[in-house]
C-alpha cells in the first residue's frame, strides 16, 4: 500500500505582510502616562473653578447687560420665549439665557437646589443663581483647552500651560463672572473646534493603518469610515450659532479647515488628485455633518419660540401671504426668517454711539475696556476716599503677548505650513478680522471672547518654540567617557549619576566623579546658553503674569480699594 510522505523541500511557506513606517503626517499620538495627563488637567480645572467661582454672588444686584439676559432668562422659564416689551424685540437667539435659566431653575433660593446648598450654610442667591452657569462653561473652556492644546502640540506640559494661561486671562475671568452671553459662545465654538481635531486625528489614524498594512492609495482613497466627532463638532457649532450669530463666522471657517484637512490626509498617504478624491470621499459627508447637522441643532434652540403662542413675530406669517417658492415653507418657519431678517437689519445698522464702544483695532492693545460695576460712593477700605470696580479688561501683560505671538505664528505658517498655526490664524480670522467690515459698527471688547483660547493656544505654541531645542543644538553629552574614568551624568536615566567603574587608584568610581558648575551642568544637558536665556525669559514672563493676574484680580471680581489703589491699577486714560 502506498503511503503518504511530507517532502520538506515542497512546503510553501506563507509570504510575510509587508509593514511599512507610517508618515509623521498619520502617526497618531497619546499621552506617555494617560494618567498624569488628567491629573495636570484637574488641577488645572481647579485653579479655573477658583478664579471663576470666588465670590460669584457679588454684586447681587444685575451688573451691565445682565439687566437684559438674566431677565430674559426668567422670562424663558415662565413663557418658554422671551416676553420683554419695554424695547422692541430680541435680537439674539435664545440657547445662552437658556443656559442661564436652566442654573436659575436649579439654584434659585426658592429651587431644590438652592435650599439644598442653604441647608449645607451656603448663600443662594438669585445673582448666584443665574452666574452659576456661565462660570461653568468658563472651567469646562479651561478643561477642553488643555486638553485640545496636549493633543495639537503634543505635549502634556504645554497643554497645562495653555490651561493655566486661559485661566488667568482677565476677559475669560470676568466674562465667566456675569450672566452674559459671550461665555457660551466661548464654550461651544472652543468645543466644536476641539471635536474637528480629534476627528482630524481619527481619520489620519485609519489612513496610516492602512497605509502601514502595505494598501496602495494612489489610485483612489478609500472610505474614511463613520465620522462621530466631525458630527458633533457641527452640531455644536450650530449650537454656538443658537448663542450669538457672530459664531456664524467661526462655523464657515471651521468647515473649511476640516474638508482641507480631509485633503491633507489624503495627499500624506499617497493618494493622487488629493483634492478630487477629497471632494468625492468627503465632501457630501461634510455637508450632512456640518451644514445640515448645525442647521438642526440652530433650529432645535428656538423650540420655545416655536410652541409660544404669543413670542414676537410667532404669527407674522398669518398675515403675509407667501409667494413663489416660499409657498413651499411652514409658515412658522417663514415667521422666523422675518424675524431674521428683522434682527439682521438692527445688527448691521448698530451706530449708536455708547461709553465704552471700540473698534476691533483697539481690542488689540486693550485700547478700551469695559466697567461692568462701579457703585457710587462706596466705603470701608479704611480710606477717606474708596473705589469698587469690575472692569473687562485682559490681564495686560498676557494679553500684550498675543501681537507678537500672532506675528510669530505667520511666519511660522508661512515658512513651514504648520496645520496648527493654520488653525489658530482662521480662528484669529473669523473671530477678530470678520469685524473689520465696518468699524464704524458699535463694538466692545467682550467680543474677543470666544477668540482668547485660541490665541492663549498661540501664545503657547510661541512658548514652545522658545523653549525647543535649535536644529543645529546639540544634544546631552554621551554618558560614556572616552578617559576612562567615571563619566558625568544627572540621574535622569535611572542611575546613582556614575558609571560603576573603578578608579585608577583602586576606589570605586564615585570617587572619579568631578563637580560641576551650573553653567556646565546646562552644557552637558545639551542646552546652550541662547537656550538658557530664552528658557529664563519665559519664566520671568510667566511669573510677571502671575503677579499681574494678582495685582488685577480685584477690578475682575469687584473687590474693594482705596481710591489711589485703584487709580494704581488704571495705566492708561482710557481704561477709566
Amino acid at each position: 500500500m502506498p503511503t503518504a510522505t511530507l517532502d520538506e523541500e515542497r512546503r510553501v511557506e506563507p509570504t510575510p505582510i509587508q509593514v511599512r513606517e507610517v508618515p509623521a503626517a498619520l502617526s497618531s499620538w497619546r499621552p506617555a502616562s494617560p494618567r498624569q495627563s488628567w491629573m495636570w488637567t484637574l488641577l488645572i480645572a481647579l485653579l479655573a473653578a477658583v478664579t471663576r467661582f470666588w465670590a460669584l454672588g457679588f454684586p447681587t444686584s444685575k451688573s451691565f447687560d445682565e439687566i437684559y439676559y438674566a431677565t430674559e432668562a426668567q422670562e424663558l422659564l415662565r413663557y418658554g420665549y422671551e416676553d420683554n416689551r419695554d424695547y422692541m424685540f430680541i435680537v439674539h437667539p435664545p440657547l445662552g439665557k437658556w443656559c442661564i435659566a436652566l442654573t436659575s431653575w436649579i439654584f434659585a433660593p426658592s429651587a431644590p437646589g438652592g435650599r439644598f446648598l442653604h441647608s449645607l450654610g451656603v448663600n443662594v442667591t438669585d445673582s448666584l443663581s443665574w452666574r452659576i452657569a456661565p462660570a461653568v462653561a468658563g472651567v469646562v473652556s479651561v478643561v477642553i483647552l488643555t486638553r485640545l492644546a496636549q493633543r495639537m502640540l503634543r505635549s502634556v506640559v504645554l497643554g497645562a500651560l495653555a490651561g493655566v494661561l486661559l485661566s488667568l486671562d482677565g476677559i475669560s475671568v470676568v466674562m465667566s463672572r456675569v450672566a452674559l452671553l459671550d461665555i457660551f459662545l466661548q464654550v461651544f465654538i472652543l468645543a466644536g473646534f476641539a471635536a474637528l481635531v480629534i476627528d482630524r486625528d481619527q481619520v489620519r489614524t485609519r489612513l496610516g493603518t492602512l497605509y502601514a498594512a502595505g494598501v496602495d492609495m494612489r489610485l483612489g482613497a478609500p472610505s474614511l469610515g463613520p465620522r462621530p466627532w466631525r458630527l458633533a463638532g457641527g452640531i455644536l457649532l450650530g449650537l454656538a450659532c443658537g448663542v450669538k450669530w457672530s459664531a456664524l463666522s467661526f462655523w464657515l471657517g471651521f468647515a473649511l479647515l476640516s474638508v482641507v484637512w480631509d485633503r491633507g490626509a489624503l495627499k500624506a498617504a499617497g493618494v493622487d488628485a488629493p483634492w478630487f478624491n477629497a471632494m468625492r470621499r468627503s465632501w457630501p459627508g461634510a455637508f450632512g455633518s456640518l451644514g445640515l447637522s448645525a442647521i438642526g441643532a440652530y433650529l432645535l434652540c428656538w423650540t420655545g419660540w416655536f410652541v409660544g403662542e404669543n413670542s414676537w413675530n410667532r404669527h407674522w406669517a398669518d398675515s403675509h401671504p407667501a409667494h413663489g417658492l416660499a409657498r413651499l415653507l411652514p409658515g412658522s418657519i417663514r415667521s422666523l426668517l422675518d424675524y431674521h431678517a428683522d434682527a439682521y437689519q438692527f445688527h448691521s445698522h448698530l451706530y449708536d454711539p455708547h461709553a465704552y464702544k471700540a473698534n476691533p483695532w483697539s481690542w488689540l492693545v486693550l485700547g478700551r475696556p469695559i466697567s461692568f460695576y462701579y457703585p457710587s460712593e462706596p466705603s470701608g477700605c479704611g480710606a477717606a476716599s474708596c473705589s469698587r470696580e469690575i472692569l473687562l479688561i485682559g490681564t495686560p501683560l498676557l494679553y500684550w503677548a498675543i501681537l507678537p505671538a500672532l506675528g510669530w505664528l505667520a511666519w511660522h505658517w508661512i515658512t513651514t505650513r504648520d496645520w496648527r498655526a493654520g488653525a489658530i490664524g482662521m480662528a484669529f480670522i473669523v473671530g477678530w478680522g470678520v469685524w473689520l467690515h465696518d468699524i464704524r459698527r458699535t463694538a466692545f471688547l467682550f467680543y474677543m471672547t470666544p477668540l482668547m483660547p485660541f490665541l492663549m493656544l498661540g501664545v503657547t505654541m510661541a512658548v514652545a518654540a522658545m523653549l525647543a531645542r535649535a536644529p543645529d543644538e546639540p544634544g546631552p553629552i554621551d554618558a560614556d567617557a572616552d578617559s576612562g574614568s567615571g563619566s558625568v551624568t544627572d540621574g535622569t536615566d535611572g542611575t546613582d549619576g556614575t558609571d560603576g567603574t573603578e578608579g585608577a587608584d583602586g576606589t570605586d568610581g564615585a570617587d572619579t566623579v568631578r563637580v560641576v558648575g551650573l553653567r556646565e551642568w546646562f552644557e552637558i544637558r545639551g542646552m546652550s546658553t541662547a537656550r538658557l536665556l530664552r528658557t529664563l525669559a519665559v519664566a520671568v514672563w510667566l511669573g510677571a503674569v502671575v503677579a499681574d493676574f494678582i495685582w488685577m484680580w480685584p477690578l475682575y471680581t469687584g473687590g474693594l480699594l482705596t481710591h489711589d489703589q485703584w487709580q494704581a491699577r488704571m495705566w492708561f486714560t482710557s481704561w477709566i
